[in-house]
């Protein structure tokens, strides 16, 4: 009887591969598949990197500078004075929770930069002892919209005083920013209440009246200043009057001051003027915030054309 061959379950591990299954990739992909792979992942990257970079041209990107490169002063700031308790309650909360919105600024030149909004922001981390801070670097389309955005930032979280407003529209004229305060105000305070932009104009009569001597001009009350400012447009020697008297005695503090700007408001009141012919058929009589127009000539015509003049001033 023969003997039967015993079969045995071969050892792939010793099996030389033909030349068909040595043609075969020893990993799991296709050349053609890490090809495209490697495709897809580099534009991935590629457009990571443009919106990185469209991000970074568009100051959307906070970025980390040192505090010593930073110029406070590059523009005339809005801000006059920093409320001692508003400063306490900013720098508790950076303590507590850190730098929760970055600053603004523009890039100078050789590493500088030039701080728009945040000033309170900046010098309480400055007093915490901090070396950077946490930033936008913003490209502004000119000096108008670098001072549109530091008054913006101020109006929306810790609004300024009138006479403040006043003061910016008066510095940005100087600085040529705009060609006269109504252009300043009209467009540094675009976004607020006409009326409001009125109250604004009624206390650069003042800023420019009496700016030089007043110690204490944040805290003049918006009544205190309107008042103020309609009694020395009727009567310039009011300005004068105050001026010396704050030069010779300057006032220890804002009450102090306070009273000696109420001094005219309080004295008696002149007795109305006689009209005086101004245009032939046309009388004027001024009295205190107030204007009489009266003659022949006063009449439809008269009326609409001076309605047209207030109009268009």
């Amino acid at each position: 009887m023969a003997k039967r061959k015993r079969l045995e379950i071969p050892n792939e591990a010793l099996i030389k591969p033909s030349d068909t299954e040595s043609a075969r990739p020893t990993h799991g992909r296709m050349p053609i598949a890490e090809v495209a792979g490697d495709t897809a992942a580099r534009a991935a990257l590629d457009e990571v990197s443009q919106a990185m970079a469209t991000a970074e041209a568009e100051g959307r990107v906070v970025r980390k500078l040192a505090m010593d490169s930073i110029e406070v002063d590059h523009l005339n700031r809005d801000r006059m004075v920093l409320d001692p308790d508003e400063m306490a309650a900013l720098t508790a909360s950076l303590t507590e929770r850190g730098q929760q919105t970055p600053i603004e600024v523009l890039s100078l030149s050789k590493g500088r930069f030039g701080l728009i909004s945040g000033l309170r922001r900046f010098h309480a981390l400055r007093a915490m002892g901090m070396t950077e801070v946490l930033a936008f670097v913003r490209k502004p389309e000119g000096a108008a919209a670098s001072y549109v955005a530091m008054v913006e930032e101020n109006e929306i979280r810790a609004g300024l005083s009138f006479y403040e407003r006043a003061n910016i529209a008066v510095q940005a004229v100087g600085a040529g920013v705009y060609p006269d305060v109504r252009a300043a105000v009209k467009g540094l305070f675009a976004h607020v209440p006409a009326a409001k932009r009125s109250k604004i104009l009624r206390f650069v009569v003042l800023r420019e009246a009496l700016g030089r001597q007043l110690q204490f001009p944040t805290a003049i009350p918006e009544k205190l200043g309107l008042a103020l400012a309609t009694a020395i447009e009727a009567d310039k020697s009011i300005a004068t009057r105050l001026s010396d008297a704050l030069r010779k005695t300057p006032p220890p503090d804002a009450a102090a001051e306070r009273r000696v700007l109420e001094r005219p408001l309080k004295a008696p009141v002149a007795p109305p003027s006689s009209p005086e012919e101004i245009a032939p058929g046309v009388s004027l009589k001024a009295g205190r915030g107030k204007l009489t127009l009266s003659g022949p000539a006063v009449d439809a015509g008269f009326e609409a054309a001076l309605l047209d003049w207030i109009r268009a001033r």
